[in-house]
């Protein structure tokens, strides 16, 4: 993928030294709260190598995020095809976010997503961008407000990758946002 920059983040692929932070981000505790899984060293190495691949073959994923100013990668923000959700259409495209802690509550989530959301939209020219998180997960679905995705209560699921032996992690609320109402809100900010 191209690297993309924003006014504090520059959002490119995963790199060598990313290692040991995507290792955090997948074993936290606090990062993994939603998740019913935390990943050992081996486990992250993997994904990330799997995750490293997409964005090579499609140009985008849930890519590093780094700030400009320290080259430090603070976690990831991308978007992503949704196949593994069965109970998702076909082709949906969603927006996802995991950074380590001490950079929550900065705007740096908020920030990039609108990057990729620009992406989507403008380069990519999807109809529409989703997003969904465990329904008490209260932290995402601000964030999903603070974009203009709106709540789509008819479409909330229970996710098919989350096992039974977790069953308040099962529920999910979907978020939705069109390309025209992103259009809308960019034009009346602008």
């Amino acid at each position: 993928m191209k690297p993309m920059r924003t006014e504090r983040l520059i959002l490119r692929n995963w790199e060598e030294r990313d290692r040991e932070l995507f290792h955090r981000i997948n074993s936290d505790e606090r990062v993994m709260e939603f998740f019913p899984f935390r990943r050992d060293r081996a486990a992250a190495d993997a994904k990330m190598d799997e995750v490293r691949a997409w964005i090579d073959e499609d140009g985008y994923g849930f890519a590093a995020a780094e700030i400009a100013a320290t080259g430090e990668c603070i976690g990831f923000v991308g978007l992503s095809g949704t196949e593994d959700i069965d109970v998702l259409p076909a082709g949906t495209i969603e927006i996802g976010w995991r950074l380590a802690p001490e950079f929550w509550g900065k705007g740096y989530v908020t920030e990039a997503s609108q990057a990729w959301l620009a992406y989507g939209f403008e380069t990519l020219a999807v109809e529409e961008i989703v997003s969904f998180a465990v329904a008490g997960n209260h932290r995402s679905t601000a964030v999903m407000k603070r974009l203009g995705m709106t709540a789509d209560p008819a479409a909330d699921f229970d996710h098919p990758g989350i096992p039974d032996s977790h069953p308040k992690l099962k529920r999910h609320v979907l978020y939705r946002l069109s390309r025209e109402d992103w259009q809308a809100r960019k034009k009346a900010a602008g």
